[in-house]
């Protein structure tokens, strides 16, 4: 399940801009500074000696920032109105307003699941307790997982975008998922695993009720 979102931010670096500031529609975004950034020699750091102003620079002729961003509340359907206020100097034309989709992925699984191949190995004793099944979720190409928005084992509610815990809740529910088990954690991977079993969990939150992950995590 997948819930999008958008995020819009000034891109401004290709405008050659110097020094100023930037309003939108009357509400500022902020100070621009490309004029101030590191030029010269970038190579080797080392501090021993007497102090030069090129002295262990780094990022040279790189801009101190390049993006900036835009509250859509700020924006009206049509007839928006940027003001730029340059102080030493640039070109303009070079500054676009571009989109960032920024989208959640869930998971919603029982513990346990029913299916033919849960039985059949169940049966023919190559298995002697219940399958469990995994969690699994998966960013767009070029995104990761940046937050957990939400996590329960037990008994959540609701439905992607709109989970809420229940009257059981495994607390370790997100540590799960932030910091990991013996799993690497989810935070800054395109894509991670979790078995859904109480031991992943800290243990069993509630005896004999049937329990379930819900789990919706941000990708950015």
């Amino acid at each position: 399940m997948h819930r999008g979102g958008m995020i819009l931010w000034l891109w401004i670096w290709e405008a050659c801009m110097g020094k100023g500031q930037v309003w939108i529609n009357g509400e500022s975004i902020g100070r621009h500074w490309p004029a101030y950034k590191a030029s010269g020699s970038c190579g080797g750091c080392n501090y021993a000696g007497t102090y030069g102003e090129k002295k262990c620079q780094s990022n040279c002729g790189e801009a101190s920032q390049r993006w900036y961003h835009v509250p859509r509340s700020w924006l009206k359907p049509t007839g928006n109105l940027m003001v730029v206020f340059e102080e030493v100097g640039g070109n303009p034309h070079g500054i676009s307003l571009v989109k960032r989709t920024v989208q959640s992925v869930c998971a919603d699984i029982y513990e346990w699941q029913p299916t033919l191949m849960n039985y059949m190995m169940q049966s023919s004793g190559k298995v002697d307790r219940p399958l469990r099944p995994k969690a699994h979720l998966l960013c767009a190409p070029g995104q990761k997982i940046s937050s957990i928005k939400f996590a329960s084992f037990g008994t959540p509610q609701g439905a992607c975008g709109s989970f809420s815990e229940g009257s059981c809740h495994a607390h370790k529910s997100y540590d799960v998922f932030e910091k990991g088990t013996l799993m690497q954690t989810c935070i800054g991977q395109q894509a991670c695993t979790v078995d859904v079993t109480p031991e992943v969990f800290g243990g069993d939150p509630c005896p004999k009720v049937m329990k379930k992950l819900s789990v919706e995590a941000i990708c950015s």
